[in-house]
C-alpha cells in the first residue's frame, strides 16, 4: 500500500464536499451529542476503516478532552469497561455494529444497549454521525489524504 497523496476530493468536487460537511457541520453544532462522544465514534469507526487521515485528525481532537491513556485504549475498548461510561460504551458498540453491518447486520444486541443510553432523537443523530464518518472514510483512505503527524 502506498501513502503518497492522491486527490484532493474537496478540491474536485466541492459541492459534494460541501453536502458531506452540512452533514458534519450539523452532527458538530445541532445535535446534543457531547463533542467528545462525536470525536470518540468519529476515531473508532476511522480505525475500523484505515482512514490514517481521520485517526490522526481525531485523535488530536480527543487528545483536548480525554487523557493520551484512554485515547490509546479505544481500538480495545470493550477490554476495558472501567474507563469508559455506560453510554460511551454502548455508542463505541452501535458504531462498530453500523461500521461492519454487513457482517452484524446491526444486532438487536447492539441495538437495544443503545436505545437504552439514548433518547430516539439522540440515537438518530449518534447513527447519522458513524454514517457521515464512513462517507468520509470511504473518501479519506482511497484517497490517501495526509496527516499531520511527523516521523
Amino acid at each position: 500500500m502506498t501513502t503518497k497523496h492522491r486527490l484532493n476530493w474537496n478540491e474536485v468536487a466541492p459541492a459534494g464536499a460541501k453536502a458531506l460537511f452540512g452533514i458534519h457541520h450539523y452532527i458538530t453544532r445541532e445535535t446534543a451529542l457531547p463533542d467528545e462522544l462525536i470525536h470518540l465514534v468519529f476515531l473508532r469507526v476511522s480505525q475500523i476503516n484505515g482512514c490514517a487521515h481521520c485517526i490522526d485528525l481525531h485523535s488530536r481532537d480527543l487528545l483536548k478532552t480525554m487523557p493520551l491513556e484512554k485515547v490509546l485504549l479505544v481500538p480495545v475498548w470493550a477490554e476495558v469497561p472501567h474507563l469508559f461510561s455506560d453510554p460511551y460504551r454502548a455508542a463505541l458498540a452501535w458504531a462498530e455494529e453500523v461500521t461492519l453491518i454487513s457482517e452484524t447486520h446491526a444486532s438487536d444486541e447492539a441495538y437495544a444497549k443503545v436505545a437504552a443510553a439514548f433518547q430516539p432523537k439522540d440515537l438518530v443523530d449518534l447513527t447519522l454521525a458513524i454514517a457521515a464518518m464512513n462517507a468520509f472514510n470511504r473518501l479519506g483512505a482511497p484517497f490517501r489524504l495526509p496527516v499531520k503527524a511527523k516521523p
